[in-house]
């Protein structure tokens, strides 16, 4: 009865996550979409530029999501109603801090990042105008990282599902009306994205007071003398750092692959770009379980359950397996159709197609670090995860892609799929060394 009852749990959670993120590039493709019918390719381009920096940029700061997550799911599981609130007003103090700080100085860090990406001079122009105006959006986005860590802490998964279709749907009305009414083209798009940000982190803070009975006592978050709990406080920027690490890591080694792929030519780095995007689409349909894990999971430590802590860490690595064969199975069978799907420039599919099996085999590889990710958030020993993304960047990403450069991009993707199989493999070793001796973070301990 247990195990069913668990196994409904994580589908209920799960699925809402799933779609959220796979949602997650919709708002940045809308921007690519209707510029793309504009006269010029130069906003189609800065546009292109600009989001990427922003998601390079936001996606080092998705700590700020799992942490609030972690530690609100542990809270929740304990019963500490005071603990919500407080977890919940420090992490946005933090994020506001980050967010501002960004902001301040941008100016200074614009004109070195967009040089990376070389390009004429008017397509660098738009990617600026895209830059200065979006820029604004990065408090409200890091906020609600905050807002949707929380929310699924508590295990409100509709939540984030909502906020995201909502900011989708104001961003896609105010790009008809700002660029294609009004002519205003990259600064439009860029205005319509930073709009979209704040009414989805208003609609976030909104659902927050909606589910306010959460918290017994969600008036005593303003408690001051909570607020300013310096050991709360340590605790919460000690997590968050480890799991910045973690993601630097993360984010060099998908730069390092770019490069590298870029210096193999063109058609090569647009046909490595295909395939990652296809790799992203199966990470953030697999995150919906390591969501799921991160709050279940958080949520049995709290109460001091270790057996309905170990159904869930069964459960969710069930599902995560299955849909990590079934994305494998996709692939196999209507990979060659969805790169077709994705480009008519027969040269890059055709490049695409050579490299598609090392696609195929990725899920199978990928979802243990995808699974056990969440596990790890949820337990907060976000420390084993910098070590093992740390490790797993420094002794097996780079020492084989060195040794395997003279098979080109295979060996790119040799030394990527190691990455990933490391990861897992340093996560599941972790978890087996601290659930044999019992090492978890309980209450009390």
């Amino acid at each position: 009865m247990l195990r069913c009852t668990i196994y409904r749990r994580v589908w209920q959670f799960a699925w809402p996550a799933i779609i959220s993120n796979i949602s997650v590039p919709l708002m940045g493709l809308v921007d690519t979409a209707i510029l793309g019918h504009l006269p010029s390719a130069e906003y189609l381009g800065g546009v292109a530029i600009g989001a990427t920096i922003f998601s390079f940029l936001f996606w080092a700061f998705g700590f700020l999501r799992m942490g609030t997550t972690g530690l609100v799911a542990q809270a929740y599981g304990r019963g500490d109603h005071e603990a919500l609130g407080q977890w919940l007003l420090q992490s946005v103090i933090l994020a506001l801090m980050i967010g501002l700080v960004i902001v301040i100085v941008s100016p200074m860090i614009i004109t070195p990042v967009l040089s990376l990406f070389g390009g004429s001079t008017h397509l660098t122009e738009q990617a600026r105008i895209y830059f200065e105006v979006r820029i604004f959006s990065t408090p409200a986005v890091l906020c609600n990282y905050v807002v949707v860590g929380w929310l699924l802490g508590v295990q409100k998964p509709k939540g984030p599902l909502i906020i995201l279709v909502v900011a989708n749907i104001v961003n896609i009305l105010l790009d008809l009306l700002l660029v294609l009414r009004l002519g205003m083209a990259t600064e439009g798009a860029a205005a319509a994205t930073v709009i979209a940000d704040y009414v989805g982190l208003s609609l976030g803070l909104l659902l927050i007071w909606r589910w306010r009975r959460i918290c017994s006592h969600f008036e005593r978050i303003f408690d001051w003398a909570r607020l300013i709990d310096f050991s709360a406080f340590k605790k919460l920027l000690l997590l968050n750092r480890h799991l910045f690490v973690r993601t630097l890591c993360l984010l060099f080694v998908q730069a390092f692959f770019t490069a590298a792929g870029a210096k193999q030519g063109d058609e090569v780095l647009a046909a490595n770009a295909l395939l990652l995007n296809l790799l992203l689409l199966t990470s953030n349909a697999l995150d919906g379980f390591a969501h799921a894990a991160e709050a279940l999971v958080g949520e049995a430590l709290g109460q001091n359950k270790l057996d309905k802590f170990r159904g869930i860490v069964k459960v969710t690595g069930f599902f995560s397996l299955i849909f990590g064969l079934l994305f494998m199975l996709l692939f196999a069978v209507g990979g060659d159709w969805l790169l077709g799907v994705m480009t008519d420039i027969s040269e890059v599919r055709a490049i695409s197609r050579i490299y598609l099996p090392w696609l195929i085999g990725m899920p199978l590889i990928a979802v243990w670090c995808y699974w056990l990710d969440g596990l790890f958030i949820g337990a907060l020993e976000a420390r084993i995860m910098q070590h093992t993304a740390t490790i797993a960047t420094i002794a097996v990403f780079l020492p084989c892609w060195y040794a395997a450069q003279g098979l080109g991009n295979h060996g790119l993707w040799l030394a990527y799929s190691l990455f990933m199989a490391a990861r897992g493999i340093g996560l599941l070793l972790a978890y087996r060394w601290l659930d044999v001796r019992n090492r978890w973070q309980l209450p009390g301990r």
